[in-house]
């Protein structure tokens, strides 16, 4: 197998990178627990400019991954069968000797790790709260739909295959030829397949051959996404969220059922088609435009570098706060007082700016007015824990989907007041000293 070449913007190793997490899958060798992920998405993320950073299948992560931060995207790809009481509440119509049969055909994906669902569908919460990239490949995209609230089918022969005339049957898994296989699929028109594939689409018929190895899929697709690629059998192969799609402003939320990353020829890194690669590079784009938004939201900013003239202006100004604050609370002149001409600037603003003299402090304690302010602020109180308590009623009412929507939101909104509340403060500093 060739070399993949490197982004040449990989060239400064000196600058940090986006991290992307990725859960590794588990699996016994020498009678030992080893964890590994698929070599081609490692090679894609660090071609596309991002740290791969694995997050092991080991019990308890799920409760330490806020410790994996700062999180600048998320890829989720193979992996068992998601247990199925994460999202049906009967496990299926099958018969008992049907999901046996289940069971021996597929061995190796039917072994539930709930320990895996844990890690992953946190993972993807997370990403669904707080805006973080997210791409999922074949069983990434079904964690994804079930954690917004979708379902799966349990077993495509069994409940889709069988039950289609011979003509629209699919095959999506061979035993036999894993990287080999292959199914047309259908592309829909004006989604982000459509752009990455569109020059080796052949005229109107929209199809390509795709790699998949699965024998579960989206049976229902949560409500906040749309399809992107059909199988001929009906089975969905692709869907994203239009609204948190915009890779060039750090937003990505994808799934995938076949491995673009897989198609490739034998032996050889050529893909199938140029656009395969794309998903992994729009999904880097996505992370890496994340990473510097979320730099900015926490940058703090340099301090400024003054001139000996300003210097000595701003030591000024420090000294005439110290005075201004001690001649206001003690009620006499500081031990400064030959200096008090170059400490007006403080004693002015605190003179302007203090709410109380202590004389009329004093007076309005005797008239009561701490008792009447007490009992306000009781009174405001109680309001804000009706509010409260009216708000957890109506936040209990709604699922998964609409709270994350509800959070996802907010925290936009504080991003945006942190930046021009930023932008103001910086401005009033400028202005500040201008007039010094």
């Amino acid at each position: 197998m060739g070399t993949i070449e490197m982004d040449p913007k990989l060239n400064d190793l000196s600058q940090i990178l986006p991290r992307v997490l990725v859960v590794s899958r588990r699996t016994v060798r020498k009678n030992k627990f080893v964890d590994f992920v698929g070599e081609y998405h490692l090679d894609l993320i660090v071609r596309y400019g991002c740290v791969p950073v694995i997050v092991p299948r080991v019990t308890g992560v799920h409760m330490l991954l806020e410790s994996f931060k700062p999180i600048h995207g998320v890829l989720l790809c193979e992996g068992e069968d998601i247990d199925p009481s994460l999202y049906e509440s009967e496990i299926s119509s099958l018969s008992p000797e049907e999901l046996q049969e289940i069971r021996e055909t597929h061995a190796s994906d039917t072994a539930i790790d709930k320990e895996k669902d844990s890690i992953e569908l946190g993972l993807a919460k997370l990403c669904l709260e707080q805006n973080i990239p997210y791409l999922g490949i074949c069983r990434g995209s079904q964690i994804l739909n079930v954690a917004c609230g979708g379902t799966l089918y349990l077993d495509l022969e069994k409940e889709l295959t069988n039950k289609l005339p011979e003509e629209r049957r699919t095959k999506h898994i061979d035993y036999d030829d894993y990287d080999g296989h292959r199914h047309v699929v259908r592309i829909v028109e004006n989604s982000p397949l459509h752009s990455w594939f569109k020059d080796s689409l052949d005229g109107d018929k929209m199809e390509i051959l795709v790699n998949s190895y699965h024998h579960q899929g989206v049976k229902r697709l949560a409500q906040r996404f749309v399809p992107m690629a059909f199988a001929s059998d009906g089975l969905m192969e692709g869907f994203y969220d239009p609204d948190a799609y915009n890779p060039e402003e750090g937003k990505f939320i994808m799934g995938l059922q076949f491995h673009p990353e897989r198609m490739r020829q034998h032996d050889l890194d050529e893909f199938d088609y140029p656009g395969c690669p794309a998903a992994y590079q729009e999904f880097a784009k996505a992370v890496i435009a994340y990473q510097k938004k979320l730099n900015s939201s926490l940058s703090v900013p340099k301090t400024l570098k003054l001139d000996t003239e300003m210097e000595n202006k701003r030591k000024i100004l420090v000294r005439s706060f110290s005075l201004a604050k001690y001649m206001y609370v003690r009620g006499a002149p500081g031990k400064n007082s030959s200096k008090e001409s170059e400490l007006e600037v403080g004693a002015e603003f605190l003179e302007s700016n203090t709410a109380l003299s202590a004389e009329q402090e004093m007076r309005l304690k005797e008239m009561g007015a701490t008792v009447r302010n007490g009992g306000s602020y009781m009174k405001k109180l109680k309001v804000d824990e009706d509010k409260q308590r009216m708000a957890r009623n109506m936040m209990n009412k709604m699922n998964i989907e609409q709270l994350s929507e509800l959070m996802a939101f907010y925290h936009l909104m504080g991003n945006i007041c942190g930046e021009v509340l930023e932008r103001k403060l910086q401005g009033n500093v400028n202005e500040c000293l201008r007039d010094l």
